[in-house]
């Protein structure tokens, strides 16, 4: 984690020298700058309780939860960053300038663990840093807190990184039972991370409707799939920190591929358009929803007899959703809906035994939070086999996708893709639905698009 003094200042090829005379001119001259002091963080006061559950898992272990490190795009360009779900769950930061940044847990006898935040602070004026490194100088990426201005906000104690070392300990990237708990403490979401879930929600209604007034550009367009994503994409970056994972965004045999995200495909009013998309808040929460429109706004006949297969079996895993039931349960609900609607259609032979799972072959949801398929380390006995508990937020997300090619298939049904999902939380009663603002049931989908598409 420490760097070395030489590699301070990353410059680059074309970078100009700079004289002794010039440097001494951009050391003098700067007025003072700091934050503002109510800079607390609105998280800070429900992080302590969330370190100490840890802290409670691993009694007398230094644990070690990184930011992550910035990753190159193309030569001296970097992807964008996005902290680790763990290290932005503990500490409640959530900003590009996070990475590399450190939380160590400390022994700390009866007391269970100190919290050391091991940040790279702003770089005074009076080291070239500031406005010589392009990779952390404040002239070329913006303000990062000083120490103290890190500790106001978070109120954990900070340090300053290059002076951390490497000490030993149970470290997230690389210790899998601190992932899995890690994971499994985050399974049930308390009242803000709720919130923050619906408003990620609603800004994704916000940014379907987006695209549905998009479209008359979009179906001229040769590359309409990208079109979608792009309008997507700026209602997800003008709202929050940006898409929660890569927009799907699939037009006629494209949603057969589960995760296509090429999205360099055309349009066709004839065919439906498979759109998964998530809005990610500037928390880091992100939703994950999915409609498939017909292109054209009206339902063929046989888009609307897959269409209202799906939805069916949706409804039947969202009934199977309450506290204490399997988690497995909605799914298995969902799939028996769809092996005998495609026994009904003589498709299969039988709806026993797993040959539905040609045409639908994923699960039917997950869970969702800090990250689109949230607490993947946890063990299955916490989270596959396990039971629902109230708070836990999840998707249902049944599909069909009948592929172009399968000769199993009757002629007018391959190369249509459908997926329906949906946000739920699960609540004393059963479960809560988060994205009940967008339409579901084929003539709500229908009357929806007309009035978006007349402008009302």
């Amino acid at each position: 984690m420490k760097e070395s003094a030489a590699s301070v200042h990353r410059t680059v090829s074309h970078d100009l020298p700079l004289s002794r005379e010039f440097e001494a001119f951009m050391a003098a001259g700067w007025a003072p700058s700091p934050l503002a002091g109510d800079v607390r963080l609105p998280v800070a006061g429900l992080t302590p309780a969330r370190r100490a559950r840890l802290s409670a898992r691993f009694p007398g272990e230094r644990l070690i939860v990184p930011a992550g490190e910035l990753r190159v795009r193309s030569n001296d360009c970097d992807h964008r960053f996005r902290p680790h779900s763990a290290y932005a769950w503990l500490t409640g930061l959530t900003g590009e300038e996070q990475a590399g940044h450190v939380l160590v847990m400390e022994p700390d006898g009866p007391h269970g663990h100190e919290a050391v935040l091991y940040v790279r602070p702003r770089s005074p004026r009076t080291d070239a840093g500031f406005h010589r490194d392009r990779r952390y100088g404040e002239f070329w990426v913006g303000r990062r807190p000083d120490l103290a201005e890190a500790e106001r906000m978070t109120g954990i104690r900070c340090a300053d990184l290059e002076g951390r070392g490497t000490p030993p300990g149970r470290d997230t990237f690389a210790d899998a039972e601190l992932a899995s708990a890690l994971s499994e403490l985050r399974l049930v979401k308390d009242a803000w991370e709720v919130g923050q879930l619906q408003l990620a929600v609603d800004h994704t209604a916000a940014g379907f409707e987006d695209v549905v007034r998009s479209l008359p550009q979009a179906l001229t367009h040769p590359r309409g799939e990208r079109w979608i994503e792009g309008v997507f994409g700026l209602r997800a970056r003008a709202e929050g920190n940006g898409t929660g994972y890569e927009t799907i965004a699939a037009a006629g045999a494209h949603a057969c591929v589960l995760h296509w995200i090429r999205n360099d495909g055309p349009l066709d009013p004839r065919q439906l358009l498979l759109l998964d998309a998530g809005v990610e808040t500037d928390s880091l929460y992100t939703a994950d929803i999915t409609r498939t429109l017909p292109l054209s706004g009206r339902f063929s006949p046989v888009q609307r007899q897959v269409y209202e297969l799906v939805l069916a079996a949706q409804e039947a895993g969202i009934a199977a959703l309450r506290p204490g039931a399997r988690f497995r349960d909605f799914h298995r609900a969902a799939m028996r809906v769809i092996a005998e609607g495609l026994t009904e259609w003589g498709v299969l032979k039988s709806p026993e035994g797993d040959f539905h799972r040609r045409y639908t072959l994923c699960s039917s949801g997950h869970m969702l939070g800090l990250d689109v398929h949230d607490c993947a380390q946890a063990r299955a006995t916490a989270y596959l086999d396990g039971v629902l508990e109230e708070g836990q937020v999840l998707t249902v997300e049944p599909g069909l996708y009948l592929q172009p090619d399968d000769e199993t298939l009757p002629v007018e049904l391959r190369g249509i893709g459908v997926r329906i999902e949906d946000d739920l939380v699960i609540t004393a009663e059963g479960a809560r639905m988060m994205s009940g603002a967008l339409p579901r049931t084929p003539d709500a989908i229908e009357a929806w698009m007309g009035a978006l598409a007349e402008g009302h």
